[in-house]
């Protein structure tokens, strides 16, 4: 058996318009993803943003006519067809399809984020158990592995850390494995929260080695160490509460910045800390600094 699939380029404004038009044609799916690389910040309550500019995908049964789906845009977006292709879509093994994307990654030499499937590529090496799931944090994005290859050079026996929007918790959880004594996981989606405690538990890190809080129960508390890989704006807003979570002395670690934001996230930080060289991954940065004494 197979499918006919077909996708589509359009942009925020069009979109309800082509999903509800593939649905009523009988599309089994509708799916809406990123065409441009475009970051969303964390919604309010009941709002789901879209990207600008969007790829739409509708799958059908094979028994769909394709020239009834070409007929029905041309009809709706006389004016402006968006542009589309169709492919005929082989029946596989989904499951396996999509676990054999996800290989086990290398970060310098010491570290490696293996999925629950594969067995460790450096059993020496620090690897950290870690299947793609809901909260942010694989080691896929540049941010995220700009942040993991951070760590991985950092010194970090006896350390504390805070893991500021830590997602799936993979920051904390790569500090523990490499030394640290105690992290702590700060995020405001409690089902990041969620995810950093069950990764956390699969890599077995003692319970009380790992505390995990919403922003408003986070005890003020300075650390050896402070990462947090979120985005330009809410880094900028937050440098006060950051600041204040280093100890004297402390490593700090931004992430989640584009090239063209460095600069204002340095402008909210500089009074406070040295910063080392800027280094950057595919169009992101890591800014890395020493708190003064």
């Amino acid at each position: 058996m197979h499918w006919i699939q077909i996708l589509l380029e359009t942009t925020s404004q069009e979109s309800e318009q082509l999903e509800t038009l593939m649905l009523d044609l009988g599309a089994l799916s509708v799916t809406l993803t990123d065409a441009a690389d475009q970051p969303l910040f964390e919604p309010d309550p009941g709002e789901t943003p879209l990207w600008n500019n969007i790829r739409l995908t509708g799958l059908f049964n094979a028994s769909m006519p394709v020239a009834q789906i070409e007929a029905a845009i041309n009809v709706e977006f006389a004016t402006s067809k968006p542009r589309y292709k169709i492919e005929i879509l082989e029946d596989k093994d989904w499951i396996k399809e999509w676990m054999d994307q996800f290989e086990p990654i290398k970060f310098n030499d010491n570290l490696w984020i293996c999925p629950t499937w594969h067995d460790p590529r450096d059993p020496s090496a620090t690897n950290i158990i870690l299947d793609p799931g809901l909260a942010f944090g694989t080691g896929t994005h540049a941010t995220t592995a700009l942040c993991l290859e951070w760590l991985s050079r950092e010194a970090l026996s006896a350390n504390s850390i805070t893991d500021y929007g830590c997602g799936s918790g993979v920051l904390a959880i790569a500090a523990l494995l490499m030394g640290c004594d105690q992290a702590w996981a700060v995020d405001i989606d409690p089902q990041a929260l969620q995810a950093t405690a069950a990764n956390a538990q699969v890599n077995d890190v003692e319970s009380g080695r790992i505390h995990i809080n919403l922003p408003q129960q986070h005890p003020s508390l300075a650390t050896d160490v402070v990462i947090a890989n979120i985005l330009a704006g809410p880094l900028a807003k937050l440098a006060p509460t950051l600041t204040s979570l280093v100890k004297e002395g402390g490593k700090i670690a931004l992430s989640g910045i584009l090239v063209d934001q460095a600069d204002q996230v340095l402008a909210a930080y500089q009074d406070e800390f040295d910063f080392d060289p800027v280094v950057e991954k595919d169009g992101w940065v890591l800014l890395s600094a020493t708190k003064k004494k």
